[in-house]
């Protein structure tokens, strides 16, 4: 069943940023709902996505991201490109016209709507089909998980336009394949097909269009079968795995393991 939550963005701010927003049980789906723009992301879009991350609560334990239409999100919207941009927003060259704290300021802010995702406390997942460009693959590259559909294709098309991915992708991207690859990819802008994805580990699964959902529901089955403390704990062990060295990684999961062994504790004591 899903419910409308309170702290949450209303019905008409999400309407505004192209997304809608549900709660069943233990899990969070937040759907981009502008399919007759493939999805296109503004800055109002990032307002409100930065505004669900700070308002999950402490229930939460999956995040779903998925998308209406045909494709997953195709960027930016492109009338951010033109001298007048979008109603009350600042244009890319409006931007550029700015002071360096403010033009950092701005972008902070965007950033802020790809920067919660992967909170040890949830486990979110992409489910992506069709067209993920630009700020739709930085969205996808957000998220611990993607599971794509076999029509599925990133691109990181920033290079094209005179910019750089600017929203939190790079590090997800040379994390999963590596600085030389990432290079290649995000300096070409050429479409990432979905089984190149799967075999350069983007892509947690890639199965046919028509399974996507399905799909989805089995991984988020099994994500919250376990007790979510030991799933957060694991989390935040992997996600510190790579900066640390060996016997700090066994520092941590000592850490990790006794606060997991206290909890389980107290439980059988309730």
């Amino acid at each position: 069943m899903v419910t409308r939550m309170s702290g949450y963005p209303d019905d008409d701010t999400l309407a505004a940023a192209g997304l809608r927003l549900g709660l069943a049980d233990e899990v969070v789906t937040i759907t981009l709902n502008r399919p007759e723009s493939r999805n296109a992301q503004t800055p109002v879009t990032w307002r409100a996505l930065a505004a669900i991350g700070a308002s999950l609560t402490a229930d939460v334990r999956v995040v779903v991201l998925r998308a209406e239409g045909a494709s997953f999100s195709a960027g930016l919207d492109r009338d951010m490109f033109t001298p007048e941009g979008l109603p009350g927003e600042e244009s890319v060259f409006g931007m550029g016209a700015l002071g360096e704290r403010e033009i950092n300021d701005q972008l902070a802010d965007h950033q802020a709507a790809f920067g919660w995702w992967r909170r040890p406390e949830i486990v979110s997942i992409a489910a992506v089909q069709g067209h993920a460009v630009g700020a739709g693959f930085q969205l996808a590259l957000a998220c611990d998980l993607r599971v794509m559909a076999d029509d599925a294709r990133f691109a990181m098309r920033e290079t094209s336009l005179g910019l750089v991915p600017d929203l939190g992708g790079t590090k997800p991207l040379v994390d999963q394949v590596g600085y030389a690859r990432a290079l290649e990819i995000c300096a070409t802008g050429r479409w990432l097909e979905a089984r190149e994805a799967r075999e350069l580990g983007l892509a947690t699964a890639v199965v046919p269009r028509q399974r996507l959902d399905d799909s989805v529901a089995d991984l988020v089955a099994a994500l919250v079968e376990p007790l979510h403390g030991a799933v957060a704990g694991l989390k935040q062990l992997l996600l510190g795995a790579a900066d640390r060295s060996h016997d700090e990684q066994l520092r941590a999961e000592r850490l990790v393991q006794s606060e997991r062994l206290r909890d389980l504790a107290r439980a059988l004591r309730l």
